[in-house]
């Protein structure tokens, strides 16, 4: 078994959902949820659930918050090693979604991921972490300068490298990077912010961003037909439709998780691409930001009601 470190964004996710129609720049009634989420501390989850060994660092604030993330990476099975600030605030994602589960506006209050800098990659913890790892994932939550060094060490060692794009804004943290991952998964507007393309077919993705000098990656496209590849061909998959989604937030680290998973036990690129869609479906199915009920066994049992990869070698 591969073991995988996660260093990224764990904070918490505040999610409220209109009742009705929205009404913009009115009160709307809704519901409230919190829960702990953030793009790698989500698939972390996800990897841990479907048997993998995952530990997870990220900076948290000495909060009740920060308890709170704590708490749900040792109920999902990661292992937990955070840099904790006694007087900071743990990161926040605060959403508002509509009725059919779609985002609205969200404000994403992430100033203390700042504070993890690369010398932080120095602490005799992280070296060992690191020095044990088979495979590395991280996110766009953290500053451009520390993924940069992330992406360097992995390189010196010979790990592989994913990485979760988070936001447009966030994304073009990765520019300059691309060469060091094996897979970038991304939905199409970070694409679009990551290289200042806007093909008129997303069929045309994956030659845009090898070009960029990114070998393997995922583009996922809502309900639209998502697009990856790698140095063995590339594959398109209209994910099947739900009859009822519980919350959009997470599918995209749902399905980096799911693809992640097949490719770590071997599946082909066809395949992976199958586990991720299942797995994604899984999480939209969900009312929380990922499966909490995900299992090796559940994913395996969703597989048949997803269709299989078109191939272009």
């Amino acid at each position: 078994m591969t073991d995988i470190l996660v260093l990224g964004g764990a904070h918490i996710d505040r999610r409220g959902r209109i009742s009705g129609t929205t009404a913009p720049g009115a009160s709307n009634p809704g519901t409230w949820k919190e829960e702990a989420g953030g793009g790698a501390f989500n698939c972390a989850r996800s990897l841990a659930r479907l048997g993998h060994a995952v530990t997870m660092i990220s900076p948290r604030g000495g909060d009740a918050e920060g308890e709170a993330v704590s708490a749900a990476a040792v109920a999902a099975g990661v292992i937990d090693r955070p840099f904790t600030f006694l007087d900071r605030r743990t990161p926040s994602y605060t959403a508002i979604m509509e009725r059919d589960g779609n985002l609205v506006i969200a404000l994403a209050d992430m100033d203390l991921y700042r504070l993890f800098s690369p010398r932080r990659l120095g602490v005799r913890q992280v070296r060992d972490l690191m020095d044990a790892a088979g495979f590395l994932l991280v996110d766009a939550n953290l500053p451009p300068e520390t993924l940069a060094a992330i992406a360097k060490a992995a390189a010196s060692q010979a790990i592989r490298l994913a990485g979760i794009g988070i936001s447009p804004a966030k994304v073009v943290r990765f520019i300059g990077l691309l060469p060091s991952f094996d897979w970038l998964f991304m939905n199409e507007a970070e694409a679009r912010a990551l290289t200042g393309e806007a093909p008129g077919d997303h069929r045309a993705w994956p030659g845009i961003l090898r070009q960029a000098g990114l070998s393997g990656g995922a583009i996922t496209r809502g309900s639209g037909e998502l697009v990856a590849w790698d140095t063995s061909g590339t594959a398109f998959l209209i994910p099947p439709p739900l009859d009822r989604i519980g919350d959009v937030t997470g599918a995209g680290d749902g399905f980096a998780a799911g693809f992640l998973h097949g490719r770590l036990n071997g599946a082909t690129l066809g395949d992976a691409v199958v586990h991720g869609a299942a797995s994604a479906r899984l999480a939209l199915a969900s009312e929380m930001a990922t499966a909490e009920d995900l299992t090796r066994e559940l994913l395996m049992g969703t597989l048949p009601l997803v269709p299989a990869a078109e191939i272009v070698l």
